[in-house]
């Protein structure tokens, strides 16, 4: 009995076991059949048919292949939302990329008084040893902070070519930041002056690859003009500025608009600067050139707080009086007036006195006309020789009496002023200093008549015709025509501008180098070139002509056609009048056919430059001339 109530009570647990076993088999197989179901069918509808569900208990295998890394993250986001996250097991793969894309190389450089500090990307190919030293040469005693990273990639065309050229850059520019990629350069930086803003541009813009872009933004700080200088005058060629500062943009606005009320057209250039006297500079400088306008002329100057008004001659000592007496009490309080009525002056039988000093562009000097004294001849000619060099001066001036005191100041400010010149002319009258010239200062203009207000006194007349060429600018950069010249015959070096036999059609060198002189002679702008051809003696006389003249036409016209400005070339058939070898031989034909370019004496070579009777000597330069040679003539 006993025995049969425990066999009976094990066989109930037995039983209630089994049917437990039985009932979580088909209740884990539910679960999994739904679980797969469900995730399965989220798949489907996102699209996701490359992944497979397979389930093992409460775990959720995601399988299969993702065709990227984001797909991958997007499947484990659909499935969790299906069933709880926590049973997801990722099995799935990603599809390795046939092609990786490159990244974007790229550096950025900035370099200060802390140093050279550098941050980027770049290939692995690249050196970063050899970069990091030319950084610490640039650098000097300052550190250099690497944050380079490097990736292994080839290099994109035109890295090596960027890199290259900023690093240069980099040398010239001690406060600067220089970003850079493979087809791009933007430099941003601060130079010490205009010129030299100029300069840098002008240099880095010659020096950047062809297929390089580059941006540019260098600063430069407002330069301390001193004095500080206005001069506007009023004559019979109308109204102009010889000189015009401001201390801001609407200083600058407010001079520009005066000066248009008084008559002044086209665009005028006013300096921005530091060192005015008041910071009511503009409001004075445009109550002083309306009342100019109001007296019709002659000139008003500014020289710091002190304004010389001249009025015309002929005004009426009554409206002088009233029309300067209102802008004297209108002036603010720092601004001192002096305004001159010049009266008619008494001339001597002979004409007024005058000193004249010529420069010419070969830099020979000329004296003339009068000095008050030996002393004074002494000193005009010893200051000319050290301004202009001892072997280029000569003097024919004469000592004369009853000349003005202040003569030999007079005279030695214009000679001061002249030495500001590239070429012109002095003239030194009682009541009237004239300039004339060309110079390649921009600021040239402002800087004489400062220097005339310094010298000659708020009351002074002077008169500042000066003519800025860009060419003569050193900051620029450009050569001389005689520099191109030259440059003209290292470009063709061992080449010849080769046309086709018997014809004047270049061949394909004669064209590749026409490509290049013109690049140069775009640079140099309009100078006096002649373009001669030269041939053989083969064939007649007449026909030799004919064709050396058409070959000259034909470069003239190619470099027209190059947008080169040929408005003072000339040229010139020479036929077979000029052999440079001799004819008898094969090679002495090929040198005399050739094409010449020369430098032809122009008016502007002779209008400051004669020659004295009494020096015997010719103060004209000789002309530069040098050939391009070009073949293939019969």
């Amino acid at each position: 009995m006993r025995l049969s109530s425990l066999v009976t009570v094990a066989g109930a647990f037995l039983a209630a076991l089994g049917l437990s076993l039985v009932t979580a088999y088909f209740l884990v197989q539910i679960v999994e059949t739904a679980s797969r179901t469900q995730v399965l069918a989220e798949l489907d509808r996102e699209a996701m048919t490359w992944a497979e569900v397979d389930t093992n208990g409460l775990q959720v295998f995601l399988i299969g292949t993702a065709p990227d890394e984001a797909e991958r993250f997007r499947a484990l986001s659909v499935a969790g939302g299906a069933v709880d996250a926590a049973r997801l097991i990722d099995q799935m793969l990603v599809e390795e990329p046939e092609d990786v894309a490159p990244p974007r190389f790229s550096i950025e450089i900035l370099r200060n008084d802390a140093g050279v500090s550098v941050i980027g990307l770049v290939p692995q190919s690249t050196d970063r040893a050899a970069l990091l030293e030319q950084f610490g040469a640039i650098a000097g005693d300052l550190p250099v902070t690497d944050l380079l990273e490097s990736a292994s990639f080839p290099a994109p065309e035109g890295w090596e070519d960027a890199l290259r050229f900023a690093t240069g850059a980099l040398r010239e520019l001690p406060r600067s930041k220089i970003s850079l990629d493979a087809e791009r350069v933007e430099i941003t930086a601060m130079a010490e002056s205009e010129q030299a803003r100029s300069r840098l541009e002008t240099t880095l813009s010659r020096r950047k690859p062809e297929d390089l872009r580059l941006a540019m933004d260098i600063s430069a700080p407002r330069p301390v003009i001193t004095p500080f200088t206005l001069r506007f005058v009023i004559d019979e060629d109308g109204a102009n500025f010889d000189a015009c500062s401001a201390d801001t943009e609407a200083a600058r606005d407010r001079i520009l608009a005066a000066a248009a009320q008084a008559g002044l057209e086209g665009k005028a250039e006013c300096r921005l600067g530091l060192g005015t006297p008041s910071r009511h500079w503009g409001e004075a400088a445009a109550m002083a050139i309306d009342t100019l306008a109001k007296l019709k002329g002659v000139s008003v100057t500014f020289t710091n707080a002190d304004i010389a008004l001249v009025a015309p001659e002929g005004t009426s000592q009554s409206t002088f009086d009233r029309i300067v007496g209102e802008l004297d009490a209108a002036l603010p309080e720092v601004f001192a007036l002096n305004a001159v009525l010049p009266q008619p002056p008494d001339q001597s039988e002979e004409g007024p006195p005058d000193f004249v000093a010529t420069l010419s562009p070969e830099g020979a000097v000329q004296l003339r006309g009068r000095l008050s004294s030996e002393i004074s001849r002494q000193t005009a000619d010893s200051y000319a020789r050290a301004r202009f060099g001892s072997e280029n001066v000569y003097t024919a001036a004469r000592v004369a009496e009853n000349l003005p005191q202040d003569w030999p100041v007079r005279t030695l400010a214009g000679l001061e002023a002249l030495s500001m010149l590239v070429s012109g002319s002095v003239t030194v009258e009682p009541d009237l200093v004239i300039v004339t010239g060309k110079t390649g200062n921009s600021n040239a203009a402002a800087e004489i008549a400062a220097l005339m207000g310094t010298k000659l006194g708020d009351a002074a007349e002077f008169d500042i015709d000066v003519e800025y060429v860009k060419r003569f600018d050193p900051s620029l950069g450009i050569p001389t025509p005689e520099e191109c010249v030259l440059q003209i015959a290292e470009i063709i070096g061992q080449r010849k501008i080769s046309f086709e036999p018997g014809s004047a059609t270049f061949d394909a060198e004669g064209e590749g180098i026409m490509d290049d002189i013109a690049v140069l002679l775009k640079k140099c702008g309009d100078i006096p070139l002649e373009i001669g051809g030269h041939t053989d003696s083969q064939g007649r006389e007449s026909m030799n002509q004919q064709l050396s003249q058409e070959r000259a036409q034909a470069v003239l016209d190619a470099l027209r056609e190059r947008l080169v400005p040929v408005k003072s070339y000339t040229v010139r058939g020479y036929g077979e009048e000029q052999p440079v070898a001799d004819n008898d031989t094969a090679e002495g034909r090929e040198a005399n056919r050739r094409i010449e370019f020369k430098l032809v004496e122009t008016e502007d070579t002779d209008e400051t430059g004669d020659t004295d009777a009494e020096t015997g000597e010719d103060t004209d330069a000789a002309a530069a001339d040098t050939a391009a040679e070009g073949t293939e003539d019969e």
